[in-house]
């Protein structure tokens, strides 16, 4: 029986994280974000035109 509270328990843990992340993007989009977690806070040429960035690609 312990064994079952304690699989309830991590499965609520896990719908919270969940729930939290896609509460979070759901922020940002209906912000108009194109970026979500971009570490160039969206300032890139790509999306100040509209596109999603490319952070990969980026020379620093």
């Amino acid at each position: 029986m312990g064994s079952a509270l304690s699989n309830v328990i991590i499965i609520a843990i896990l719908l919270l994280l969940v729930g939290g992340a896609c509460y979070y993007i759901y922020k940002e989009k209906k912000k108009g974000a194109k970026c979500i977690g971009c570490p160039y806070a969206g300032n890139c040429a790509k999306a100040k035109a509209g596109l999603a960035c490319d952070v990969t690609n980026k020379k620093q």
